[in-house]
This record gives structure tokens, sequence and C-alpha cells, in this order.
């Protein structure tokens, strides 16, 4: 379907939809007949889905499009978690026992 009729059916405009699409909150699909994007089921599963995010924990389309890319890019993951520690809002990872002890060993040969 085109972007019109989806925006009607999910309760929202096709400016929002093409807001999303650039943010990268919809699916990648091919261009359907000229050049325009069509809806499928997956499309709008997923916007809805989305909406449902938004909502439930109060949050706007780029605030979800960013908690995305944390999830999938690991080196944002990194510099978030180190900023969520540095303001005590993320505990630093537990240190395992191995580790120290295989930090330990690694100390120990150097002095050699």
């Amino acid at each position: 379907m085109r972007i019109t009729e989806a925006a009607r059916r999910l309760g929202t405009s096709p400016r929002m939809l093409r807001y999303r699409e650039a943010l990268g909150l919809l699916p990648a699909t091919g261009a359907g007949a000229g050049g325009h994007r069509r809806f499928g089921e997956p499309e709008l599963r997923a916007v809805a889905l989305a909406l449902a995010l938004e909502r439930r924990y109060d949050i706007g389309p780029a605030e979800l499009a960013f908690g995305l890319r944390v999830l999938a890019e690991p080196e944002v993951q990194a510099r978030v978690r180190e900023l969520g520690e540095r303001i005590g809002r993320v505990s630093a990872p537990r240190a395992r026992a191995l580790d120290f002890e295989q930090e330990k060993a690694l100390r120990l040969l150097r002095r050699r």
C-alpha cells in the first residue's frame, strides 16, 4: 500500500512515516512503482511496535532510533556505558576472579 494508506491505518501522518524512515525505524525495502515506497504488513507491524514503545516509555522517534544505534554499534554502546558509569546510572561490570588472577599472573611475568 502507499504511504497515505499506511499512515491512515497507523493513525499517523505520511510526513511522520517519512521521518521514521529517515531515522532508520522502518525495515529496508525496495521502492514500488514510480519510486514510491510500498508498505506491507512487516512495515506496518514495525511502525506499530515503535509507536507502542514510544508511548509506553514516553520517548520520541529520535530517541528510539538512538537506542537502536546503541544496540547495533559496539563503539556507541561502549561510550554510552562509560557515560552511565561516570554519572552513576550504570554499574561498572564486576571483575571476575579469573580476570584478577590473569592480571596478577601478567604482572608477575612483567617483573622478570
